[in-house]
């Protein structure tokens, strides 16, 4: 009597869309016989690996739903027999060497993204007084990255759901054209801002379809470690991208740190195009709609949500934007306050009602109804709350206190961004040798914190170049988490919602880079015109000089070393005290990396599980 056996439809993990052919456990195979597609499973196996977890989460084959048991003549039996025993006995795949190559060649591509992102930030972070600085509006600058920000945190959800919709390699593209687009606009203060915005929708999309990417093609315990070699680039960017910038704008402008990012972005586009696999495609349902071309386009733009994509957008901007023009465009007692916030929440409460009711919503609310992912999100808030509030004081604290050039002031950054990268290859090791990533993520909490503390007692207006040194453990917690966080997210989430889920991580991070930045950057304003009026008037001088010194000092940060004497010290007395308090307790960055270790030391942790099966890529050339 021969035995029965399963058969069904074939079709990849929900997890790795862009994986052409299903992974196989190391108790199972597929076999095509007169026809049919057929999957054995070894009795005992129970479709499961080990410690438990199920092995679609490293990314094998998933047994169909609708499995069924039939009956077949022997002879079937032993040809599928002999094709498992082939199988099992072989090893990996002929392939193998060749898939490890693509993908490596894939993320080499994709570091170039990654490169010019991260540039563009810490060039941003470097030059901002200077840029501002020269339209007089040295209270906006905060708008230059705050618009970046904003822009991001508005479409960050939409990347997401839309490479599900249209593949990954189309929205990559479409953000590497955007993000160029931005970067040539600059002639008045409105439009270098304007250009920042247009800037940060592609910058959305560049950030979190790489990591996208990267889950899709490999193993969960792998994933830390190539987001760690992802880090690295990343920090290659900050780390190029202050000092370079710098220079920029001391030697010929700083138009051209944002010009000159534009051919790098054509380069990568090109080679996007040739490289990257094309066929990513949603599979919920089963149906690769991204490349299905029995699906129209009618069809799925039905699929996007944007009733709920444009409700988010509201509510964010509702939330965030007090945050960026309290204290600086209106008072803080301003009823326009408020009534923003007050705002997000109606925004906030139709966009869960919209939500609810969406038959593909952009964001998942099953996902925030998982306390790990929960903490998860709220610990990387916390940690990028507290590293950019600091990042963003660093070059004004030393152009303020020491009248550092450009060039210098960017420099000061790189101990936090090489400190960001050690940490990210750190963790990224760590979880996977052990895989385990709690303690990383605690470690990381007090890493950053011994880093705020040392600011407090060392950084006041005489700081010297071994001082700099003290933002190294609070870029090492910043690039530990991003490494760790990432993995306990993605160990706890449903492999059909990773995208989102994905882009919700990144979205928060966003939000969390502007309550950094909002916080630095209003406690700067709310004690520096205070301070500044009260040491101005200890030295009696005229008030008519008094009024030109204060508005000069406020608005243009250059103005500092054209002062002498007396003047000078009390200018630069006045910046010191402000910076003192937008980094160090109890206003900013120790309290949120306080929140954070409080937040990890509930956190949950699921074992990883040991992969072995190897990454299937399609043939590219017949993608």
């Amino acid at each position: 009597m021969p035995r029965p056996i399963q058969t069904g439809l074939v079709e990849p993990d929900e997890r790795s869309p862009l994986l052409n052919f299903p992974q196989l456990a190391s108790s199972s195979f597929v076999a095509k016989k007169g026809g049919a597609v057929v999957r054995v499973v070894e009795s005992g196996s129970g479709g499961e690996s080990d410690e438990g977890h199920s092995p679609t989460h490293a990314g094998s084959y998933r047994a169909p739903s609708f499995t069924e048991s039939v009956s077949t003549d022997s002879s079937l039996l032993r040809d599928i027999e002999a094709e498992a025993s082939s199988v099992q006995n072989t090893g990996p795949p002929k392939g193998a060497a060749s898939n490890a190559a693509t993908i490596l060649r894939v993320v080499l591509v994709l570091m170039i993204g990654v490169v010019v992102s991260n540039a563009d930030g810490s060039l941003m972070l470097a030059t901002h007084p200077v840029i501002a600085s020269e339209f007089n509006d040295l209270e906006s600058s905060s708008w230059l990255f705050g618009g970046f920000i904003l822009a991001s945190a508005a479409t960050q959800t939409m990347y997401g759901k839309l490479s599900d919709i249209y593949g990954r390699k189309n929205l990559i593209l479409a953000s590497y054209i955007i993000f160029g687009l931005g970067c040539g606009i600059g002639q008045s203060m409105f439009q270098v801002i304007l250009g920042r915005v247009i800037s940060g929708i592609g910058g959305a999309g560049m950030t979190a379809l790489v990591s996208i990417l990267i889950s899709d093609l490999l193993p969960i315990r792998e994933v830390a470690t190539w987001r760690a070699y992802i880090n690295v680039a990343a920090t290659t960017g900050r780390s190029l991208g202050g000092p370079v910038g710098g220079w920029l704008a001391d030697v010929i402008g700083w138009r051209w740190s944002f010009i000159g990012q534009v051919p790098f972005m054509l380069v990568a586009t090109v080679l996007c195009q040739i490289y990257l696999p094309s066929n990513s495609r949603n599979l919920k349902g089963g149906k690769h709609v991204a490349t299905d071309n029995s699906v129209s386009n009618r069809d799925r733009l039905k699929r996007v949500d944007f009733l709920g994509s444009l409700l988010l957008a509201l509510t964010l901007l509702a939330f965030l934007l007090p945050m960026e023009i309290g204290g600086s465009k209106v008072a803080w007692t301003s009823p326009i306050v408020p009534s923003l916030f007050a705002a997000s929440v109606v925004l906030f409460v139709l966009f869960i009602r919209t939500e609810q009711r969406a038959v593909d919503p952009v964001v998942p609310l099953g996902i925030f109804h998982i306390r790990d992912a929960n903490l998860s999100i709220f610990i990387q808030m916390a940690q990028l709350s507290a590293q950019l509030g600091l990042m963003f004081t660093v070059p004004l604290y030393f152009k303020a206190s020491a009248q550092v050039s450009n060039t210098e002031a960017g420099a000061h950054l790189f101990p936090a961004v090489a400190g960001n990268a050690i940490g990210g290859i750190v963790s990224g090791l760590y979880i996977k040798k052990t895989g385990r990533y709690r303690n990383m993520i605690r470690l990381a909490a007090l890493s950053a914190s011994l880093s705020y503390t040392s600011l407090l007692f060392r950084w006041n207006g005489h700081t010297n170049w071994l001082e700099s040194l003290y933002i190294i453990p609070s870029g090492f917690g910043a690039g530990i988490v991003q490494s760790a966080v990432f993995i306990s997210l993605q160990a706890v989430v449903e492999p059909g919602h990773m995208a989102p889920a994905i882009s919700i991580l990144y979205l928060s991070s966003t939000c969390a880079m502007i309550l950094g930045l909002a916080c630095a950057s209003s406690i700067m304003g709310v004690t520096l015109k205070p301070a500044l009026s009260r040491k101005l008037l200890e030295l009696n001088l005229d008030p008519a000089v008094r009024e030109e010194i204060y508005k000069s000092s406020i608005s243009n940060i250059e103005y500092i070393a054209t002062l002498t004497g007396a003047v000078k010290g009390a200018v630069i007395d006045a910046y010191v005290d402000s910076l003192w308090w937008s980094h160090t307790p109890p206003v900013v960055s120790l309290a949120f990396s306080s929140l954070a270790f409080i937040a990890s030391l509930v956190l949950g942790e699921k074992p990883l599980k040991k992969e072995s099966a190897p990454v299937q890529l399609p043939d590219e050339d017949a993608a």
